[in-house]
């Protein structure tokens, strides 16, 4: 299912996928400040989709404050 391929490519983090250490979101992105660590997550996000999951067609990529005091957020993916 492309929802679920999707889903589980958002909760990987770069470097955890043995042999194929390109797929999940960029780790360095943690100690960024949250505005900054926002919009980078997001763009990543957004080429990892394409490139991972292909048939996917992306109509939105965002991000949800969980804590934004503590810069706490998820990166979240509208796909048809």
């Amino acid at each position: 299912d492309i929802a679920v391929c999707v889903q589980n490519l958002l909760a990987i983090v770069r470097g955890e996928v043995p042999y194929d250490r390109l797929r999940g979101l960029d780790p360095r992105i943690i100690d960024r400040p949250a505005a900054d660590a926002v919009a980078e997550a997001v763009q990543d996000a957004d080429w990892m989709l394409g490139v991972y999951e292909p048939r996917a067609k992306i109509d939105s990529i965002g991000a949800v404050n969980d804590d934004a005091a503590e810069g706490i957020f998820r990166v979240t993916a509208e796909i048809s």
